[in-house]
């Protein structure tokens, strides 16, 4: 039997607009629907933020809890895990809709610089929203921009602060941050997995590199994320349509590698995560 790979889909971010791809899902509503394709397209993990009218990042617990009623509905099983991101508030706003107990929430164990500003993680703050997230029993996904980010993961889990096993997501491609580059993509698969033997991960990148991050992470065994909020275009030349597109862009690499996109149960299964 095949190895599955989980297909995280990003549905929208912060960052892009329908100025800059008519097909990003805005409203709470859009959103829905986009998950639905994505998620008949093969994927099982749908990366949530939310937006005001204006397009503008949100951390809005009403809408949290719309977005995910609406997909629990209309996906069965897929696993919902919400953004604390720092594009779309400040301090413990960040953490506000955990409280809603999603399968699982982004967790950035460091700062990192971006390309316009600090992504500003202090370790008062980490430490505030993984226990935030051991109160209401949602599982952490580690997003690291860099080599300390796994090191602070592992000893988090050492210490039972964030519960295990880990899920760690590598992101590549951001300007100033983690470079595209294979070799050290490879160190980082391997420190995490002598760090902890049990821990899965996922490989992000952003723009015209989510095609090659995909290919990397199914080479080592591990997961794929696309979306459109990391990449607005099939190509160059070309907008994507919709997040099912660029869903089904990954479960063809998955085929060409002798894998296929896992089911809501196998997801959570492979995060040990409860049954839906």
């Amino acid at each position: 039997m095949t190895e599955p790979c989980i297909i995280t889909v990003a549905i929208t971010g912060s960052l892009p607009k329908k100025a800059n791809n008519p097909a990003v899902p805005i409203t709470v509503t859009e959103q829905v629907e986009s998950t639905h394709a994505a998620f008949e397209a093969g994927a099982s993990l749908v990366h949530c933020h939310v937006r005001n009218d204006d397009e503008t990042p949100s951390s809005d617990p009403e809408k949290f809890a719309r977005l995910m009623e609406g997909v629990l509905k209309h996906c069965p099983g897929m696993i919902v895990q919400f953004s604390t991101g720092g594009r779309s508030g400040a301090g413990r706003e960040r953490g506000a809709m955990l409280s809603l107990k999603p399968d699982m929430a982004s967790l950035s164990t460091g700062s990192v610089n971006f390309p316009t500003r600090v992504y500003k993680n202090s370790p008062d703050l980490v430490d505030w929203l993984a226990e935030e997230m051991r109160r209401y029993g949602v599982k952490p996904e580690i997003e690291a921009f860099d080599l300390s980010m796994i090191f602070k993961a592992a000893e988090m889990a050492r210490a039972g602060t964030i519960a295990g096993p880990l899920h760690v997501q590598f992101v590549m491609g951001v300007k100033n941050a983690m470079p595209v580059d294979r070799e050290s993509f490879a160190f980082f698969v391997r420190t995490l997995k002598r760090l902890a033997p049990d821990a899965t991960f996922t490989g992000a990148g952003i723009g015209r590199h989510q095609t090659t991050l995909a290919e990397w992470s199914l080479e080592e065994g591990g997961h794929c994320r696309t979306g459109l909020e990391d990449n607005i275009r099939l190509s160059r030349e070309e907008l994507a349509p919709s997040n099912a597109a660029l869903v089904a862009l990954v479960a063809e690499a998955c085929a060409r590698r002798g894998r296929r996109p896992a089911t809501p149960d196998e997801a959570r299964r492979l995060l040990s995560l409860p049954a839906a």
